[in-house]
């Protein structure tokens, strides 16, 4: 071994004996979270469960909310990442379209190198019914979709300050997102495929909801006999 390799292998070692500290405590708090409920469960109970102290769970994590939110912040990485890959002659909503479905198309192999699919799927239902984890998700997405619009806005060559386009934009897009989301989180298949799925059928109909004229002959007919 050379001195180089000895004087990283042991950071090496200390790193990844880190990393699965930090993911047996995220399981735990996720495990418990979604069964015991959120405010129910504490920061000792999480500790417990890993055999740490509770100033182990602090070194990883600044508060509960932020383990709650761990998996979903890696998930919301993974669709910027994404989206900054597509190529440049992309407009915006395809770009983004392709960018969420290919986030999902592979993102399940993530999750689970840290926390089975299943929970993850799980931990987003209860944050949706968790009012002050769903606050928190609001004020997420809020940040996200100024992220998203700053990349609409580069790969357009646009003044984000100047041009109200890609903000107009990507609300539209993460507005079906939340839509889908809640609709998902509602049913009773909590899969990556039945998520992607109800993404794919929302995005379908984006475009079409922002025409400028929904009626149809028919419709016409009606409410001018009214």
């Amino acid at each position: 071994m050379t001195e180089q390799q000895e004087a990283t292998r042991p950071t090496g070692l200390r790193e990844r004996k880190k990393q699965r500290t930090r993911d047996a405590l995220l399981r735990a708090a996720l495990e418990l979270f979604t069964t015991q409920g959120y405010e129910q469960t504490t920061v000792d109970e999480i500790a417990d469960a890993v055999e740490v102290s509770q100033r182990t769970f602090f070194r990883y994590f600044a508060n509960k909310e932020e383990a709650a939110f761990a998996v979903q912040e890696m998930v919301e990485s993974h669709f910027l990442a994404e989206l900054r890959e597509r190529p440049a002659k992309e407009g915006p909503f395809v770009a983004m379209r392709k960018a969420v479905l290919g986030a999902w198309d592979t993102i399940g192999e993530a999750i689970e190198a840290v926390v089975p699919v299943e929970l993850h799927m799980r931990t987003y239902q209860m944050i949706e019914s968790t009012p002050a984890l769903l606050a928190a998700h609001l004020r997420r997405s809020t940040e996200l979709e100024e992220q998203v619009a700053r990349i609409v806005a580069d790969r357009e060559g646009l003044d984000l300050d100047a041009d109200p386009r890609p903000r107009i934009a990507v609300a539209a897009f993460t507005g079906v997102m939340r839509v889908s989301g809640r609709l998902w989180g509602q049913s009773e298949d909590v899969s990556i495929e039945s998520i992607r799925a109800l993404t794919e059928l929302y995005l379908d109909h984006l475009e079409p909801a922002l025409a400028a004229d929904w009626r149809t002959p028919a419709c016409d007919t009606v409410a001018h006999k009214a």
